[in-house]
């Protein structure tokens, strides 16, 4: 009997181990940068470790408590030191759905800067943004077998980071997408100088199998920025704003693993019935967009302009309509990206729109919601995390409401 007892135990243990498991949807990893014996940047009456684990635990703690079917994992909750290696194991062995790691700026010489940035993993393409990621990376000296790990990599030498530029981020799309989200959040919420979003060579973030970012809060070299992040107002208005982010981010993320499925699920009876047209489809003319704009996305035509040249940049055609027009949004960029870039996987024609400075591709335009859902399949299969979207009159709208009108006008 005490055996069987030990193994009904045993069984309502995993039982409940794996409902405990299967309950969080999303998991988020949060890494408070340095910690221990590396301080990390060092101002006039505080330490960067202490920032970024204050901010980091803040952060936690408003996801724990609003979000019951996230995971939250830290990288550390203590003044502890953890190898960047081991950070992106922590990321990996939890299966994380995003991770972000939290750190403070600063600058050398007594400058002075003010403003938020957060980053992705690339190629740093100005000498400000490699001093970023040499000063980050240089955490990598405080480990004793650092050369061996890091296969002889050199944080301080610019020829080290060559190896980023080879670097295909498969995550890209989805990490300059939350970075862009984060600077949003930073400026409206928090009314900080939004100091942008930028890439670089982040030893942190090489080797996360997920979507990632690297937040810089401020300038701990600066006073008034000093003081600020070490306000308890200053800190959870930043852990706020990323919080918001998170939440925004994490919406689209299951709204658009929704639109894919439903994409797979079999169309209604009278999905395939012709419908008439709405209103006449004609080409909407090029429009000019240095991206730059932080005004509500307007979807901009990626058509041949006098300005460019045929071969310059992808071409696409968008009704001009007042149905609601859908579209597949695959991919994400910092920069336009040009005619037959290996990035597109040989989609064509596309466009894209420019939203809070980044570049979002789309493949399809019709006001026929169903012949859309029949090319996401096509898409998914090179971009997975591609998803529907709507615009109705030149402006993104609520891809749901689209749906809905556009059940409407077929049913008149």
């Amino acid at each position: 009997m005490r055996f069987f007892k030990h193994i009904l135990g045993l069984a309502l243990l995993l039982w409940c181990t794996c409902v405990t498991a299967s309950a969080k949807d999303f998991v988020v990893v949060i890494d408070a940068g340095h910690g221990g014996h590396d301080p990390g940047a060092v101002g006039k009456t505080s330490k960067e470790k202490n920032i970024n684990l204050n901010v980091a635990l803040k952060l936690g703690k408003l996801i724990e408590d609003q979000c019951k079917d996230v995971k939250v994992v830290y990288t550390r909750k203590t003044d502890v030191f953890v190898n960047l290696n081991r950070r992106a194991e922590i990321a990996n062995e939890a299966k994380a759905d995003l991770f972000i790691s939290i750190h403070t700026n600063s600058l050398a010489n007594n400058r002075t800067a003010r403003g938020a940035s957060t980053w992705t993993l690339g190629l740093a393409r100005s000498e400000a943004n490699l001093d970023v990621a040499k000063r980050e990376n240089s955490v990598i000296l405080y480990e004793d077998d650092y050369k061996s790990r890091y296969a002889g990599f050199d944080p301080n030498s610019a020829e080290s980071y060559i190896i980023f530029e080879f670097m295909q981020d498969q995550f890209m799309s989805q990490s300059v997408h939350f970075a862009s989200q984060i600077q949003q959040q930073f400026k409206s919420y928090s009314k900080r100088v939004d100091s942008g979003v930028h890439q670089a060579g982040f030893l942190v973030l090489r080797a996360t199998s997920m979507p990632s970012v690297l937040v810089e809060l401020g300038f701990i070299s600066t006073p008034a920025e000093e003081t600020y992040l070490n306000s308890a107002e200053g800190s959870s208005s930043m852990a706020k704003s990323i919080y918001n982010a998170f939440i925004a981010y994490k919406n689209e993320q299951q709204a658009r693993e929704k639109s894919a499925a439903d994409a797979l699920k079999p169309e209604s009876a009278d999905a395939d019935e012709e419908v008439k047209p709405i209103a006449n489809v004609t080409p909407t003319p090029a429009n000019k967009d240095n991206g730059k704009s932080q005004q509500p996305a307007q979807p901009k035509k990626v058509t041949e302009a006098k300005s460019r040249t045929k071969s310059d940049e992808p071409k696409g055609n968008t009704p001009k309509t007042d149905a609601p027009v859908f579209k597949i949004q695959f991919l994400l960029s910092t920069t336009q990206l040009k005619s037959g870039d290996k990035r597109l996987k040989g989609l064509s024609p596309v466009d894209f729109y420019v939203e809070n400075g980044t570049y979002k591709y789309t493949y399809g335009a019709s006001t026929d919601y169903n012949e859309v859902r029949r090319k996401l399949k096509e898409v998914t299969a090179k971009f997975k995390d591609a998803f529907i979207i709507a615009f109705k009159q030149d402006k993104k709208v609520n891809v749901h409401e689209a749906i809905n009108e556009f059940k409407q006008n077929r049913n008149r």
